[in-house]
């Protein structure tokens, strides 16, 4: 879909760079935006005219939002300042760069700031890796809403425009994993004037060029992408109920399905009207066929869904309303939606255009300096260290998988640089220091749905389909990855670049499709592992993760081997699986197990389902039902894994290995009926003795360190069996066993 082809409120979209009247002269910037008042009087600035607050150390590099952000406002002219990671504890911090004239703009960052502070179990990590050493602790707890606060504090009278991944997750009434309840839309509980959600360049530029024009931020309600307050429908618009849109199913007479449910009060008060339970009848809320004859356009057409006092009471009502937000969000058909919090309504505007190929390369060749500021010193900053050789080649995802909100925020349709556009950032890659030849990473959200898209640009403006990948691959999809393949070709003949690693996550239900890409890859760009996420292998939780069948990965194994065996190379994939994610039972965590034991796989680190913001899949962790289908009262219930023991226990079925896990394991198999899997022979999933451990189970790749007590473990060689990092090779001889450092995790 171009971005050209698309309009708001019957006008074109005006193009990124149509803005731009200061091109050459950012070429001549200082190479950094200032994060200090000397550095502003270097540049001979008074004041900045937009302040970026973010809880990310800041990184000059198009991996950073906010150095995106702030490279894109300064090309357009505005005079751009960042605080980054302040001391949140009063706004004293928040007033070093003084006040800007236009706006902050405020951010928790590349990672949702709970997500990023604590593990899936509610622990709180003891690292952050985006801060300098990787500290731990240097951002508050729903960091944007403290940001907006302090913010608010030092300048009461300065508009707050809210952005980022956390902002976009949190955009309506959303449950919250930590504290277990549904909360507010966060725009009102930071107080911020707009909530910029998804990817923000193209909003971000209108809000400051209309902010420089005088005209006032509560006036600027029709940018697409953005979320904001307002008291009542305006004129002209035609407001439509969501159960209009999608049926709520069996709804009880004697309660309005918009009453809270759970109020004692309310229910004594319907039972005196004499009804019983005989009385009451299936009802299904359907669209009025003659109301679909006169609905107006779209784009003057706001969803009502239903009130955050509603949706926080009753689990169903939160589910139906996560159900039509998802129905919303393909940007070529949807509308505005509109919810009630108390006496206020947030409004939020239909999705952002997504960026055309001219403008992503753009984006992509501001002049970045590509490397941390210099006040962090030699401080190492991992998130960087991890992409700082790496190459982001497009956005968005059209899998949709229920767990993952990279689809809430970037968007399904894929958003695709130019060749020459990422030829020209490895070429300046070659000047970074410490680049020694080698491209970590050629990707995005996936690795492979670079330059794929629906065959017909109205189908894909029309569609409604939470995925193009399920139940089975679209027929109207185009899965031709000869653009990736010729890419990579010339990636590989840049001088100076001696290899090409791919790290992002590889779609293998799409490269199966196109097994020349397969050969491709396998060739030239493993670095003798691959990372490929299955999930699971039963088919009752790949329907509820919206994730194809374990078949597949079947298919996608062997040509992985029968290529690499081709080129004479000794390479192996790492399968990626979740734990305790909505509809799975214990049953299907046991067979898991089990397939894992019949593969020869051992997993080191185990992911465990964690509900973030918005995701189709924490609907199903709090309601109990399936957003994917009409939601009903009577409707399909989903497992819910809930509870310390329970998730223990499916994160030990995927640990069947550890020792410490067997007597978990042993009393759950028993209860199942499957002790026969308990036993000392080749098909038996665990022994039926327990050896004599410290209580720490050491994993394989720990093995290659040393101890708390200073003393290696000694791992022989056994037929069939390699001695590596990962099954546990010894220090070398003549290294200080008590010095040993870990091996370098390779990326690929």
């Amino acid at each position: 879909m171009s971005s050209s082809s698309l309009s708001i409120s019957g006008s074109a979209v005006k193009p990124l760079f149509a803005y731009d009247k200061y091109w050459a002269e950012c070429f001549g910037a200082a190479p950094f935006l200032p994060m200090s008042r000397a550095e502003m009087d270097s540049l001979g600035w008074d004041a900045c005219d937009i302040i970026l607050v973010t809880g990310d150390a800041y990184v000059d590099h198009p991996s950073f939002g906010m150095a995106i952000i702030g490279r894109l406002l300064e090309a357009q002219g505005f005079r751009v300042g960042i605080i980054a990671q302040p001391d949140w504890n009063s706004a004293q911090d928040f007033k070093k760069l003084g006040e800007p004239t236009l706006f902050f703009g405020v951010t928790a960052g590349n990672m949702d700031s709970m997500i990023n502070r604590y593990t899936a179990d509610r622990k709180i990590r003891s690292d952050d890796a985006y801060s300098p050493h990787g500290e731990g602790g240097k951002r508050p707890d729903r960091c944007s809403l403290v940001y907006a606060q302090r913010t608010r504090e030092a300048y009461p009278h300065i508009p707050i425009v809210m952005g980022g991944i956390e902002a976009s997750l949190r955009r309506i009434a959303h449950y919250d994993y930590w504290q277990d309840k549904v909360r507010r839309s966060l725009l009102l509980d930071a107080k911020a004037d707009v909530l910029v959600f998804g990817n923000a360049e193209r909003a971000i530029v209108d809000i400051a060029h209309r902010l420089a024009n005088g005209d006032n931020i509560r006036s600027i309600t029709d940018i697409r992408g953005t979320a904001f307050m307002r008291r009542d429908t305006p004129e002209g618009w035609f407001e439509l109920d969501s159960t209009n849109v999608d049926e709520v199913g069996r709804v009880d007479p004697i309660i309005n399905p918009y009453v809270n449910t759970q109020d004692l009060a309310v229910c004594e008060v319907e039972k005196s009207k004499g009804l019983t339970e005989t009385d009451v009848q299936v009802v299904t809320l359907q669209p009025s066929k003659a109301l679909k004859h006169r609905l107006p356009a779209r784009d003057k057409t706001v969803i009502r869904l239903p009130a955050y006092e509603q949706v926080k009471n009753d689990p169903v009502m939160y589910a139906h309303a996560n159900r039509v937000l998802h129905l919303e969000t393909n940007p070529g058909n949807a509308r505005a939606l509109v919810q009630r919090h108390g006496e206020q309504e947030v409004w939020l505007n239909p999705p952002p255009i997504p960026l055309s190929t001219e403008e992503m390369d753009y984006v992509f060749d501001l002049p970045y300096a590509r490397i941390p500021h210099p006040v962090y010193g030699d401080a190492k900053i991992p998130a960087y260290e991890m992409i700082r050789f790496s190459v982001n080649i497009m956005r968005g995802c059209f899998g949709g998988c229920t767990f993952c909100s990279i689809t809430e925020h970037e968007g399904r349709i894929i958003q695709n640089r130019s060749e020459d556009s990422i030829i020209r950032e490895i070429e300046k890659m070659r000047e970074v220091p410490g680049f020694t030849g080698v491209v970590s990473d050629l990707g995005g959200p996936t690795a492979n749905m670079y330059r794929l898209a629906c065959k017909s640009p109205k189908i894909e403006a029309a569609c409604r389909k939470p995925s193009c990948v399920y139940p089975d691959i679209c027929e109207n999809l185009n899965t031709d990855h000869s653009h990736l393949i010729q890419l990579y070709r010339r990636a590989r003949q840049l001088k100076g670049v001696k290899k090409i690693l791919i790290g992002s996550g590889l779609r293998y239900d799409l490269a199966v499709r196109s097994p020349e890409y397969v050969r491709e890859l396998v060739t030239h760009h493993v670095g003798g592992y691959l990372k490929i996420a299955p999930e699971h292998t039963e088919e009752g939780v790949l329907s509820k993760m919206m994730k194809p069948g374990i078949g597949t990965y079947d298919k996608f194994k062997q040509l992985f081997e029968r290529f690499s065996k081709e080129a004479g190379k000794e390479q192996y994939l790492i399968p990626y699986f979740i734990a305790a994610h909505p509809g799975t039972r214990d049953e299907d965590m046991m067979n898991l197990a089990i397939w894992l034991k019949k593969n020869g796989f051992r997993a080191d680190q185990v992911q465990t389902f964690y509900p973030s913001p918005m995701a189709t899949a924490t609907a199903m962790y709090h309601s109990g039902k399936n957003p994917l289908k009409k939601v009903t009262r009577k409707s399909e219930a989903v497992e819910i894994v809930k509870g310390e023991r329970r998730r223990r226990l499916h994160k030990a079925f995927l640990r069947y290995h550890d020792p410490n896990n067997w007597p978990m394991l042993r009393e759950a198999l028993k209860e199942m009926g499957r002790a026969d899997l308990i036993g000392n022979g080749k098909h038996h999933l665990i022994p039926n003795y327990q050896p004599q451990t410290d209580g720490v189970y050491q994993s394989a790749r720990k093995k290659n360190s040393s101890t708390e007590q200073g003393v290696s473990q000694k791992v022989t060689a056994k037929k069939g069996r390699i001695l590596t990092q990962h099954t546990g090779l010894p220090p070398r001889e003549g290294v200080d066993k008590n010095k040993v450092k870990r091996p370098v995790k390779k990326r690929g």
